[in-house]
């Protein structure tokens, strides 16, 4: 019973703290710190583990790796699976799962092609194109269509916007920043 109440303390406060007095929309500002945090936490691992190593490669094998990571992006199909996540408006599902399958499809050929330079560079440009415009636009789409307001139907899907989309997005501003600071990026 204490839990409860500190709870309800905790849920009010946050509400005062966002400014919104309606608490049926508390639950966006819960989200928000949700996502918020994502992105510290992973800001915070990928500096002290991953650009380290990512920084000490050269070129192609940074790419190798960050192409690896988004070639599971298919795991996105999970949106348009029935009895997998609950009902999701379409315009949301369809877009977010086909956007992530495009992307996967452009990482794993990058990686299929790594000795092929030519094709590999156009499959890491266009896997970090496509799949950086495919999150910007799922953001976009999310709060178009209301769904913070229907999260529960994502289910256990839940843990793709908080804790993995900060990973990709993160990967991605990695990517362009290598391959912008690279001095023979295509070779």
């Amino acid at each position: 019973m204490r839990f409860a109440q500190g709870y309800g303390a905790t849920h009010r406060l946050l509400v005062m703290v966002a400014g919104n007095q309606n608490p049926r929309n508390a639950h966006l500002f819960e989200r928000d710190i949700q996502t918020a945090l994502g992105y510290v936490a992973w800001l915070l691992c990928f500096r002290a583990y991953f650009w380290p190593g990512l920084k000490s490669m050269d070129g192609v094998q940074a790419h190798r790796a960050i192409a690896t990571l988004h070639s599971f992006r298919f795991f996105g199909l999970v949106f348009v699976l029935p009895g997998i996540v609950g009902n999701l408006p379409a315009t949301f599902a369809t877009f977010a799962a086909y956007g992530d399958l495009i992307t996967a499809i452009f990482a794993i050929l990058a990686l299929a092609a790594v000795r092929v330079k030519a094709v590999f560079w156009t499959c890491v440009v266009a896997f970090n194109c496509v799949g950086t415009l495919d999150l910007v636009l799922d953001y976009y789409h999310a709060g178009r269509v209301g769904l913070p307001a229907v999260a529960g139907q994502l289910g256990a899907a839940y843990i793709i916007p908080v804790i993995y989309v900060p990973l990709l997005m993160i990967t991605h501003v990695t990517a362009f920043y290598l391959l912008v600071r690279s001095t023979r990026p295509f070779r």
